[in-house]
């Protein structure tokens, strides 16, 4: 049985995510069956694509297969158009839908614009992750960055540094672990996960001499997993957590707020992140950048995360 194609997402198309779409297709066509979500008007110029009635019809396409999204801005690169938000919320809903009926077997989303989404649609989510866990209807999903040399977790993400202590609470780590290790398990065949575990403050806080929420928050929940039979470590300083041979220890690093866990993993591999959103009763992917507006339409973006996604979306899934 042929297995259905992954659906992309067009996100913000005044970024760069109808440009890489179109080079991840001319890097990836015959080894990964895609189809892109959006209007081909935003495609670059020249660009070969089909229309396609059904994800099914992208299977073996010849030229870029494209559901046809209808959007009513005026789109350009780098100009962002708050007439396109709603559009662009219903192709991530669209995608959700597809892959939720069998008809996708993976979702992967270009870079969105959440202040556009926000301004033009009302978008009252941080972002791309907290959306997709209200579409499936699940209580809480995790993102995680991953690529050949790291994977990591963020416990807390889009939230002040002033605010992390505040939003670190035992349900939320307990949660981030439960769906980490759950994932990894599940979605990439690693049978007995080993988690790594970086503490909130420097040198996790030194035994109490540098803060106690390691040892009065995180180091009670770790206890508990452990007797549960996870493969678990922690808390670790997380300043010694990512050099080659502490990196070999684990597979995964969960850490307590956004900065901590994707500095390592941009410095080590910034083009080949991708973003992949666990808790989910479905594979996303995403690349690990943003819109890029500022390079948008000139044609020189780096599609290398997108493909990134896309592969690992389809081995996956």
């Amino acid at each position: 049985m042929t297995r259905p194609p992954v659906a992309l997402s067009c996100g913000e198309p005044a970024g760069i995510g109808p440009e890489i779409a179109v080079k991840a297709w001319e890097a990836l066509s015959g080894e990964v069956d895609f189809f892109w979500i959006g209007h081909p008007n935003h495609l670059p110029k020249g660009t070969a694509w089909q229309a396609i009635s059904a994800p099914e019809n992208a299977i073996g396409a010849a030229s870029l297969p494209v559901l046809v999204q209808e959007f009513p801005g005026n789109t350009k690169p780098g100009e962002p158009d708050t007439a396109d938000a709603q559009s662009v919320v219903d192709t991530i809903a669209r995608g959700v839908s597809l892959v939720m009926d069998g008809e996708a077997s993976a979702l992967c989303t270009a870079p969105i614009h959440k202040k556009a989404l926000q301004v033009g649609a009302g978008f009252a989510f941080p972002g791309h992750t907290e959306f997709l866990g209200h579409l499936a209807q699940v209580p809480r999903s995790v993102m995680m960055l991953a690529s050949p040399l790291l994977r990591v977790v963020p416990v807390t993400i889009h939230v002040p540094i002033c605010a992390v202590p505040t939003e670190l609470t035992q349900e939320l780590l307990e949660d981030t672990l439960r769906i980490t290790h759950d994932g990894l398990r599940d979605r990439f065949g690693i049978t007995a996960p080993r988690i790594a575990v970086a503490g909130l403050n420097p040198h996790a806080s030194e035994g109490g001499h540098i803060g106690d929420e390691d040892l009065t928050l995180v180091a009670p929940v770790l206890k508990r997993l452990r007797s549960e039979g996870l493969n678990i470590t922690g808390p670790l300083p997380a300043d010694t957590m990512f050099h080659a041979p502490a990196r070999a220890r684990y597979d995964v690093a969960v850490c307590m707020y956004h900065d901590q866990a994707l500095i390592p993993i941009k410095t080590l591999d910034f083009d080949g992140g991708v973003n992949v959103t666990l808790g989910l009763p479905f594979l996303r992917t995403s690349p690990d950048h943003g819109t890029a507006f500022d390079i948008a339409g000139q044609g020189i973006a780096n599609p290398a995360s997108l493909i990134a996604a896309l592969r690992l979306a389809a081995e996956a899934a």
